[in-house]
């Protein structure tokens, strides 16, 4: 890595980068679905289409993965990522049949999937030391979640679900943007890399089983949650206001997340996420109604998302060598929020029918992060095993 890696130019552009991506995700994972409806699809399309968007993280980060730790050109790809996907994102913009609408979405995510693992990998490896801060640079993506999440609900209440296009255009433009300042690999050093297998231990493998599992249980929150908050009677503001609410207690525990990784353990504190993410889960399902429940359900996305993918980065972290760490994180993406991610949301428009059902999808969530935490028990999470991982470690 060049000098530069580690500077505080770096780092400034680093938190950029997350702000606006995840800007993006705060647009898209609560009012995708919203959009979908007002172009007149039904459930079932809707589950089936927000599948794809979760279905393309299991290829497409792994081929930009083997791609990043084969030529070392992670930034590259972070930037050929973010251009690509605002080019192809126009094509939401025309009014197309669900096929349409499909091939759009295939296009667009496999851009949009070659960026967060290599994103994550840069920003470890420019902390180097200091990768347990990791969570302070990361929360600048939650800042960027929650404003957009109040904006966008604020925009589609006012001006229809039809100004998503829009708001997703300019943000995809700023985040390519902000891409363009990252500095370039050291590509002498990176071209000496060799891919050898990889070969994971138990470990690795009932994570990244515990892993799927917890995805599963959010697929209802990432396509059908504001779906299910108008169906019980509040409104698209109302609805980002929830979803901000719990984006910001992420951040908190973002903020905290080295501390509490220090003193309890990777494997403590995901076992009781993810038995925390359960009870939020049957909260919503049996009692939708009552806002103070349900404001604190949404303070559990802390642990939901916000423990649970800090825990997550640094166990990968640990377990992957330098050279193999590109496709580590994307492993983990695919399996989990690509895998688990789709398989969730996709039996989610199965469950939830024609809307009489809905709360049973809460249950079924809550059921998938039960077994999650069962799964937790069995892994030896706090030593790691890169000894297991690979045959050689001569590149690291």
């Amino acid at each position: 890595m060049p000098h530069n890696f580690g500077s505080k130019h770096t780092f400034t552009w680093l938190r950029a980068c997350y702000f606006f991506f995840f800007a993006i995700l705060g647009l898209l994972v609560p009012y995708l679905g919203v959009f979908f409806e007002s172009r007149g699809f039904n459930p079932q399309q809707i589950g089936f289409l927000l599948a794809i968007v979760l279905g393309t993280r299991i290829i497409a980060p792994n081929v930009w993965a083997w791609v990043a730790d084969k030529t070392g050109y992670r930034t590259e790809l972070i930037k050929l990522g973010a251009i690509g996907a605002a080019i192809s994102f126009v094509s939401f913009f025309y009014h197309g049949s669900m096929l349409y609408l499909a091939l759009s979405l295939v296009i667009y995510t496999f851009f949009w999937n070659s960026i967060l693992a290599q994103l994550e990998v840069v920003t470890l490896e420019s902390l180097g030391e200091n990768a347990h801060q990791y969570g302070k640079i990361r929360s600048w993506g939650s800042v960027g979640y929650i404003v957009l999440v109040i904006a966008a609900g604020a925009a589609i209440d006012r001006y229809g679900a039809e100004i998503l296009p829009s708001l997703g255009m300019g943000l995809f433009l700023l985040l390519a943007l902000c891409t363009l300042p990252l500095p370039k690999a050291n590509v002498d050093e990176a071209q000496k890399r060799a891919i050898t297998p990889l070969k994971l231990s138990a470990s690795v493998s009932l994570f990244l089983l515990s892993a799927l599992l917890m995805q599963m249980s959010v697929g209802p929150f990432y396509g059908f949650f504001v779906l299910y908050l108008k169906q019980v009677g509040y409104s698209e503001t109302l609805a980002g206001v929830l979803v901000a609410l719990g984006v910001l207690a992420e951040i908190g525990i973002f903020i905290k997340a080295p501390w509490l990784i220090q003193k309890f353990g990777l494997k403590l504190l995901l076992i009781i996420s993810t038995a925390l993410t359960a009870l939020r889960w049957l909260v919503l399902a049996w009692y939708p109604q009552n806002l103070s429940l349900v404001c604190l359900s949404q303070v559990l996305h802390a642990f939901t998302f916000g423990l649970t993918h800090a825990v997550s980065i640094q166990f990968i972290y640990q377990q992957f060598p330098k050279a193999h760490r590109s496709r580590g994180q994307a492993l983990y993406a695919s399996i989990s929020f690509g895998v688990g991610g789709a398989l969730g949301t996709w039996l989610t428009g199965i469950i939830w029918g024609d809307g009489s059902s809905s709360a049973l999808v809460w249950v079924f969530a809550a059921i998938c992060a039960i077994i999650s935490a069962l799964v937790v028990l069995a892994i030896n999470m706090d030593k790691p095993h890169q000894h297991e991982l690979t045959q050689s470690h001569a590149s690291t």
